[in-house]
């Protein structure tokens, strides 16, 4: 078998991470989650390489120049989020597809840097209004900062075109059984090696 990458990206408050959990839980036997790797600090429950590789900014840096990412980003000043090459190939070592919950960039840079071994797959729902109820939904957000997501959510919308899939999460179920069939019918083709 060839490893495949399947990424999911999404404005946030569109559903991206329940969608990828319920993949992970059906096909266990194929899918296996990319672990990412960051610089922020491990939170209390965080496990490093269950969670994250969580590394310090020196050893990220020093990853960057050796060109071990498949994609990175620093998405606040000192605080980087990255793929490691070698987690990638670590997972189909094992006979995996991977199966990554990226942000829309990091899910750019995976699908040019892998091509046609990859499929990037586009979360959103179909208004604004259904979003700011979500993210209300969590509890978690003030004013001000459920305002600065909704700004981020419009940008990261620009984006939807440059992925190969589009996926309307309105009806979880309809979306599961539609993302069922998108990794069913990617992972059954075959696709050239990268040179």
């Amino acid at each position: 078998m060839e490893g495949k990458l399947i990424i999911f990206s999404a404005p946030s408050g569109s559903g991206k991470t329940t969608i990828v959990r319920h993949l992970l839980t059906k096909y266990s036997s194929k899918l296996a989650f990319s672990v990412s790797a960051c610089t922020r600090s491990r939170r209390d429950y965080e496990v490093h390489g269950r969670d994250y590789y969580f590394l310090s900014v020196q050893e990220f840096r020093k990853h960057i120049a050796n060109q071990d990412f498949a994609e990175w980003e620093e998405v606040y000043a000192g605080n980087y989020y990255g793929t490691l090459k070698s987690e990638i190939e670590r997972l189909w070592s094992e006979g995996k597809h991977v199966l990554f919950d990226v942000d829309v960039k990091g899910g750019l840079k995976l699908k040019e840097a892998y091509g046609d071994r990859a499929m990037a797959i586009f979360v959103k729902v179909s208004s604004e209004d259904e979003i700011r109820r979500r993210l209300n939904s969590r509890g978690t957000e003030t004013e001000a900062t459920l305002n600065t997501r909704l700004a981020k959510v419009r940008y990261e919308l620009s984006f939807e075109h440059e992925f190969d899939k589009v996926l309307v999460n309105d009806d979880l179920e309809e979306t599961l059984r539609k993302a069922e069939q998108i990794v069913q019918d990617f992972t059954a083709t075959q696709t050239p090696p990268l040179l």
